[in-house]
């Protein structure tokens, strides 16, 4: 397996962010955004997410691969030991392990900066056969040790179909019992 090295991502990366993230926006339902967002829109994302998280490149001989980053659960201050994560990687790197050193690296970060929890939130469906959505994202996140912490039903519609959206959850620290 290729050993990827990592950088920290800058807004000068938006454009190989964008083209790594386009292909998910037009062609599946792993993302709910219609359409995909602009250069500037990504380096607002970037520099607006390094503020506070990291957002994450992959190399693999030294081209970018995949980017991975964490944000705010929700926006009120009791949530802020918890993290939101993303993790895309560009189409010809799936399938070879890229995904697992990329969230490990991400997971590393997050430990170091003192985050509790981490949450995805999975796009799913119950269709046994869907165009636009695998339950690959649900697999990867369980074989990283998420767990499903809850699901809401049909809550979103791309392409003429409705899809569910998946809670998973990795705690870094153990948690009093009685908590």
């Amino acid at each position: 397996m290729t050993k990827l090295t990592f950088r920290d991502a800058s807004v000068e990366d938006a454009e190989v962010v964008r083209a790594i993230y386009a292909p998910y926006v037009l062609n599946t339902a792993v993302t709910f955004e219609y359409d995909v967002p602009s250069v500037e829109e990504f380096q607002k994302r970037i520099a607006d997410t390094r503020v506070h998280f990291p957002y994450i490149l992959a190399l693999s001989d030294g081209v970018v691969c995949g980017y991975a980053y964490a944000h705010r659960l929700h926006e009120r201050k009791a949530f802020d030991p918890s993290v939101e994560i993303s993790i895309y990687l560009e189409q010809s790197c799936r399938e070879k392990g890229f995904g697992s050193q990329l969230y490990n690296e991400l997971e590393k970060r997050l430990r170091t900066a003192g985050f509790a929890s981490a949450y995805a939130l999975v796009a799913a469906t119950e269709r046994p056969h869907d165009s636009y959505l695998t339950d690959a994202s649900i697999r990867f996140h369980t074989k990283m040790g998420f767990e499903i912490a809850g699901r809401l039903s049909h809550c979103a519609n791309k392409f003429n179909l409705w899809y569910d959206l998946v809670y998973m959850q990795k705690h870094f620290i153990e948690f009093p019992k009685d908590c």
